[in-house]
């Protein structure tokens, strides 16, 4: 498993298969590199590279201010540094949930980079809907992993961990899908290592969503008539 040169103090793994043109997988919460091993071998033809975001998997995950290690654009960084010693030319960034967040900031900073972003956006552009009723049930973890007491309750716990992960495995997955007691077993022991569980959640914070709106036509990506624009 290769590591990414370090930016900022961080090293992304990776896993890198095919060849063809470039595309870049980025998972979500709670999740890591390895969501997406169903549907990498459906990517024949491909250069596929799919890296644990900081925080992550077996990424580095040292104890820094969330507010400036793991924020979106922090992230964002990270990747642009490995694309640019990958020398991906013509990339399409997939992302979902919090890598939805992320591939939006790579493409914002970075559009020329790119040549397609696919997002399965859930928050951004919600704005002040975030905190509708309805909303707010589905995301009160939010807040609680604002507060010391998910890391007391939660961090460094394997069964804690386990049993956290499997609610929002279950809660969140569509009607035909079970994770496998192996494979919630693996994912959550890349969870459970002491700090581990606390350097993923640190790129959450529900209140960067409130501000949001649909951008004004000035700020949107563009980067070519023929080419990425959103």
């Amino acid at each position: 498993m290769p590591f990414s040169a370090a930016t900022d103090g961080f090293r992304l793994a990776y896993d890198r298969s095919g060849q063809g043109p470039p595309v870049l997988l980025l998972h979500g919460w709670p999740g890591e590199r390895g969501d997406y091993r169903e549907i990498v071998p459906q990517l024949a033809g491909l250069d596929v590279i799919a890296p644990d975001l900081r925080g992550f998997g077996e990424s580095d995950k040292p104890l820094e201010d969330p507010a400036t290690a793991y924020s979106a654009a922090a992230q964002a960084r990270s990747l642009i540094a490995l694309i640019e010693e990958l020398h991906l030319d013509g990339l399409v960034i997939a992302g979902y949930d919090i890598g939805s967040r992320i591939a939006q900031a790579v493409a914002a900073e970075r559009p020329g980079l790119l040549r397609g972003l696919v997002v399965a956006p859930p928050l951004p552009g919600i704005g002040a809907r975030i905190l509708s009723a309805p909303a707010q049930r589905e995301f009160w973890y939010q807040p609680f992993h604002q507060l010391d007491l998910a890391e007391q309750l939660i961090d460094g716990r394997p069964d804690a961990v386990r049993a956290y992960l499997a609610h929002f495995w279950s809660h969140w997955s569509g009607p035909e899908f079970e994770l496998s007691h192996a494979e919630l077993d693996r994912v959550a022991g890349l969870y459970s290592a002491p700090g581990a569980f606390v350097a993923s959640i640190d790129v959450q914070n529900v209140s960067h969503s409130i501000p949001e709106g649909s951008p004004h036509r000035p700020d949107r990506i563009a980067r070519s008539r023929a080419g990425l624009a959103l």
